[in-house]
């Protein structure tokens, strides 16, 4: 059994998983805000986005929340410069495709906000592709042990 030591990383790779972990923990409030979402702000909705929320499955609800936890465990994994940030980022992008194929293609996201709704989903998935090939590379290069 052989025993890499981990190398120094670069300033850059402590700058992106700074960013990484910022853009998640907006990730987290977007969450929390609608997980906790008032009856006034839901009130102030409009009836085709009150619509959305309320027929929403409990499966693209999980996949949201498992997309946005994990992330920030996987960030902050980053951070630690553990290598199990990699698997956790994995899982998070599942949920992050999950999700955004229910609000691409079975929700009515796009009816309901136009065709400019799909620059977001698709920002999204290619950040969250992004770090598990972030991950991948920082554990190959002994970033992350």
């Amino acid at each position: 059994m052989s025993t890499r030591s981990m190398e120094k990383p670069p300033l850059w790779f402590w700058i992106v998983s700074i960013l990484a972990l910022l853009w998640n923990l907006m990730g987290v409030l977007a969450y929390l805000q609608q997980a906790f979402m008032t009856e006034e702000a839901l009130a102030a909705l409009s009836e085709a986005e009150r619509a959305l929320l309320e027929t929403r499955p409990a499966w693209a609800t999980a996949a949201f929340a498992l997309n946005v936890w994990g992330g920030l465990l996987g960030c902050t994994a980053l951070l630690l410069r553990k290598k199990w940030a990699r698997p956790v980022l994995l899982i998070s992008l599942v949920g992050i495709l999950v999700q955004m194929f229910h609000s691409l293609f079975i929700g009515k996201n796009l009816e309901v906000y136009g065709p400019g709704e799909i620059s977001m989903p698709l920002l999204i998935i290619l950040i969250g592709v992004g770090l598990v090939v972030f991950a991948r590379i920082s554990t190959k290069k002994l970033w992350l042990g």
